[in-house]
């Protein structure tokens, strides 16, 4: 019979019900060293709380993330909560000797960044941040590609994120919108994502130059929804309160290797649900990847005889893919919470061999100190070199 890992997951709405479909789907699919067991799950509103558990197939839940932590039969701690609350629940789980699966970003800043990384280190336990898109099926054949050499020396790093659910004014003034709770707005949320995945596909950056704005300045206070699960609707009374996070960040970058990169993030961009878009162009040829097409890289090649020039769309499903091939027939497509399910199988893996597999807690820093690099660079009005705030 094959082992099993307990599990106590703090946290309960969007990327709890994600990372709970993971942890069911994963055994299915995959076949991972080890199951995971849904022990308990975490969370401060009893009501929602005991309905996200029998909805996500939980054995138990808990109110109190200190006693979820401490108890002797969790093994892995998994983190979906508000930024704010990472670092108590990281530090107090890596000297409990769980291991530990963390949202992005990994913390509010890079100080905290930097204390989670040494306490998991001191701990000797397994840890990963959840930067999901590494484990697109396209993403991980554009890697490929680049580091076979296929589209050559990497000139450009080009990168959006837009969406739109915040350009109503009267949208309530939700936690993401709290800088004492999320830390930063787009910029973390959104730009954390850019960030990571260029680090992964070109490299590390050498310096930023940015720009933020804030284009509601208040909004209703929020009410809290009965059935609330996805984090990412609300209602609002007529109280106002500031919002105190950005809407829209944008920023150049110049990478260690020499490539240029620009990276937008915004919550103001109508149309755009969630509309991650990434061309690299490099010596000899381009890669396009956009999220709301997540089965489908473009690869454009110099090498192609000119009458045949042009971007050529892949489709990156079925068995000659990693991660697609333990899904279904060429063809038949995965979506954004496969890409979770990917994440654990990793996470699984990388535990029973004692290693912590990328993205992780020293990735979450990397990330971190170009964020805030960015904000530096804000706040100064002119460029700053990433080794400026290590």
């Amino acid at each position: 019979m094959k082992k099993t890992i307990n599990v106590g997951m703090i946290g309960y709405r969007f990327m709890g019900k994600a990372h709970s479909n993971a942890y069911s789907k994963v055994g299915m699919f995959f076949d991972p060293p080890l199951l995971p067991v849904k022990k308990v799950i975490c969370g401060r509103t009893e009501s929602q709380l005991k309905e996200a558990a029998r909805l996500f197939g939980w054995e138990e839940y808990e109110t109190e993330w200190e006693k979820v932590v401490r108890r002797k039969d969790i093994e892995l701690v998994d983190i979906t909560t508000p930024n704010s609350t990472h670092k108590p629940i990281a530090i107090e789980a890596a000297k409990e000797g769980k291991h530990i699966l963390c949202e992005k970003p990994l913390s509010m800043n890079l100080k905290e960044a930097k204390e989670m990384l040494e306490a998991v280190k001191k701990a000797g336990i397994v840890h990963m941040v959840c930067f999901n898109y590494r484990r697109v099926p396209a993403l991980c054949l554009a890697k490929k590609l680049i580091e076979e050499g296929k589209i050559g020396k990497i000139y450009h790093f080009r990168a959006q994120y837009l969406q739109d659910w915040i350009v109503d004014p009267e949208f309530p003034l939700v936690w993401r919108l709290r800088k004492e709770v999320a830390g930063s707005g787009v910029h973390g949320d959104l730009n954390s994502h850019l960030i990571d995945l260029a680090r992964w596909l070109v490299g590390e950056f050498e310096e930023v130059v940015g720009l933020r704005e804030t284009f509601i300045k208040k909004r209703p206070l929020p009410v809290e929804e009965k059935k609330l699960l996805t984090g990412l609707k609300a209602r609002g009374e007529r109280e106002m309160g500031e919002v105190t996070v950005d809407d829209s960040t944008l920023f150049l970058a110049r990478f260690k290797n020499g490539a240029l990169g620009s990276f937008e993030a915004t919550r103001f961009a109508l149309g755009r649900k969630n509309g991650q878009r990434i061309e690299i162009n490099g010596s000899k040829g381009s890669l396009l990847f956009e999220l709301e097409n997540l089965n489908s890289l473009w690869f454009y090649s110099l090498e192609d005889s000119p009458e045949l020039q042009g971007f050529r769309k892949i489709q990156v499903t079925g068995e000659v893919f990693p991660y697609a091939r333990n899904w279904w027939p060429p063809g038949h497509n995965i979506g954004y919470e496969h890409t979770f399910v990917h994440i654990v199988a990793d996470l699984l893996e990388g535990i029973e061999k004692g290693e912590s597999p990328s993205p992780n807690f020293e990735d979450g820093v990397k990330c971190q100190e170009v964020l805030e690099a960015v904000e530096r660079s804000i706040e100064k009005k002119k460029w700053v070199k990433i080794e400026e705030v290590k």
